[in-house]
């Protein structure tokens, strides 16, 4: 047999495993609410082509070469064996097995110990008030999550009525995303109900400019979680608005929180959020990403001080062509200037993680990419760092600690801010383009500031209700090794 026969037999070996997979990636999620992923990236709703994409994919992020054939019996196994709902990686299953000398089914069962017999949590309803960019991928993500059966329920979103088609061209920024492609199933519009039916979710449409006086009860929801994305208030007092509707339980903004309200990163503060919250914040996208590793990294090393410096991806807030901006600079073109603007990014990570309160400083330059940014961190330390051993480190973190869901890691020559379009990590270390020199050193982490964050979001919204999953394997704490 010729070399290229031998590769076309190959791939077609491996392209039949990955068929074998969907069903069982499908029915765990539809029957068991159980959410499989490889390194953090989910496999739900891939092709064939798509779950052999992942797989090349985790090996070019730095991670260990993963067999399709390992991931099938992985999958196979969790099938036999029925966990509750959980977030389980396969990948993480597959090299936990490898250094095990039990069968397979002996090694999950012990495991998926914290997820058998685990029930389905109560569906909480969930509003979204505004639907832009990020509202809009929330409502991508809660519609995946939906056909678990349990957790959030994308209920209802509030807007203010645009135009007589109004509903139509809701629909169509739904279906059609220019950075995140084509919604992933149907999307259909009841002109009659006001509704968008998106893969047999019925969400409504309401249409309003005053959150204290929408009656959800009328429409069947109650004591629902309202997310507001439009920024337009961000204190207490005028979210308090969304409070005085009925049916409201509480609330969740997507902007940084002013005056008292508790600015909440997943996997950092997130145990702080109790019960009698009625009102938080999820901080900022930039926030959301460098939190998690300046908070490995005073972990480990400690951090005197430091400079963030975020290479941002320009928003919707700044212009096109240059027009009239009350921003100072924002008012010149985003799509052919780098912009220097401020950020309260460095501030507003001692909201989250106070023993680095004072120790930080930011700024931020926007430039003419629309989405994936770089946050580049100049950190001066207790303890000196060996670049080695650093990078060793956060690797170790991006696989293994209790951050793994906020932090990956990626040694390869070849990445750019397109690759990292779509990640559900708060923010990715570029191992490659790590300075350690003594005390000294500077990091560069990619986050998409758009999905990565919304995903954050998501965390922090299951949080609320209760209904965060199972995490399995178990995450344990990472420290610096000789």
């Amino acid at each position: 047999m010729n070399d290229f026969a031998a590769r076309h037999d190959e791939w077609t070996s491996r392209e039949e495993l990955a068929e074998r997979m969907i069903p069982l990636i499908g029915s765990l999620r539809r029957e068991r609410d159980v959410v499989t992923s490889l390194h953090g990236h989910r496999l739900l709703g891939l092709s064939t082509k798509g779950l052999l994409e992942v797989h090349e994919r985790v090996a070019q992020l730095g991670h260990a070469q993963l067999r399709v054939e390992d991931t099938l019996a992985v999958l196979e196994g969790l099938r036999r064996l029925n966990p509750g709902a959980s977030s389980i990686d396969v990948a993480r299953l597959v090299e936990g097995h490898a250094a095990d000398d039990r069968d397979l089914d002996a090694y999950l069962r012990e495991v998926l110990a914290p997820a058998l017999g685990a029930e389905p949590a109560e569906p909480t309803d969930v509003v979204l008030y505004g639907f832009g960019r990020i509202g809009r991928l929330l409502a991508r993500i809660l519609i995946a999550h939906t056909s678990g059966g349990s957790g959030l329920r994308l209920r209802a979103i509030v807007v203010r009525r645009g135009a007589e088609n109004d509903l139509v061209k809701r629909a169509s920024l739904l279906l059609h995303d220019s950075v995140h492609g084509r919604f992933e199933g149907s999307v259909e519009v009841d002109e009659a109900n006001s509704q968008i039916i998106a893969n047999g979710t019925r969400i409504q449409v309401i249409y309003s400019d005053d959150p204290a006086s929408v009656d959800y009860t009328a429409y069947g929801i109650h004591d629902a979680i309202v997310v507001d994305n439009t920024g337009r208030w961000r204190d207490a007092d005028g979210l308090a608005q969304h409070l005085q509707a009925k049916g409201v339980a509480r609330v969740l903004l997507t902007a940084p929180g002013k005056g008292e309200l508790k600015n909440i990163v997943h996997g950092i503060n997130d145990d702080t959020i109790e019960d009698s919250d009625r009102i938080l914040s999820a901080a900022s996208c930039t926030t959301n990403a460098i939190t998690p590793v300046l908070k490995a990294m005073d972990e480990a090393y400690g951090i005197v001080r430091g400079h963030v410096e975020t290479v941002h991806s320009f928003t919707n807030d700044q212009n096109l062509t240059d027009n009239f901006h009350k921003g100072d600079r924002r008012g010149r073109s985003a799509v052919l200037n780098m912009v220097i603007t401020e950020t309260g990014a460095a501030k507003a990570v001692a909201r989250a993680l106070p023993e680095l309160a004072g120790k930080l400083t930011g700024s931020a330059i926007r430039v003419p990419t629309p989405d994936v940014s770089l946050a580049v961190l100049h950190l001066t330390l207790e303890n000196p760092a060996d670049r080695e051993q650093l990078n060793d480190y956060l690797r170790r973190a991006s696989l293994h600690s209790k951050l793994r869901q906020q932090i990956d890691y990626v040694e390869s020559p070849e990445v750019v801010s397109t690759d990292f379009v779509g990640s559900h990590r708060a923010g990715i270390v570029d191992g490659l383009a790590t300075i350690a020199t003594g005390n000294d050193v500077v990091l560069y982490v990619w986050y998409d500031n758009e999905y990565g964050y919304s995903c954050q979001v998501i965390r922090v919204l299951e949080t609320m209700a209760g209904s965060h999953p199972v995490v399995i394997p178990t995450r344990r704490e990472v420290t610096l090794t000789a």
